[in-house]
């Protein structure tokens, strides 16, 4: 049984030379920058790339119109919790100027009482 032969350093050489070979070969098979192929490659990259434009666009201007309706709903909410507000406190007023009202009529009626006994 014979073992592992080291490559010398002609073999290494040897491969060496055959790797460099090998990709100037495969760099000269490729298409060159006028093959329609290639342009066509390159005609529906850019097409892609257009179509993602818009579509982010359009996602971005579907989310400025959301915020734009959020903010709306927000200020509507705001003006309504505004007038509740402005009612509570008129009706707050007007309870207070009926019990005022009452009052004074107790008041009053217990005055025509007192003047009335002597």
């Amino acid at each position: 049984m014979s073992g592992f032969k080291e490559p010398g350093f002609a073999d290494r050489q040897k491969a060496a030379l055959q790797a460099r070979q090998n990709l100037l070969n495969k760099f000269r098979a490729q298409p060159g920058a006028d093959d329609p192929a290639v342009k066509a490659r390159a005609e529906e990259r850019a097409a892609i790339a257009e179509r993602r434009t818009k579509a982010k666009e359009a996602r971005e201007a579907e989310k400025a119109e959301q915020k734009r309706r959020e903010e709306e709903a927000a200020a509507a909410e705001a003006a309504r919790i505004a007038r509740e507000k402005e009612e509570e406190a008129a009706r707050e007023e007007a309870l207070l100027a009926e019990q005022k009202a009452k009052r004074d009529a107790r008041y009053a009626a217990r005055k025509e009482r007192g003047k009335k006994k002597r």
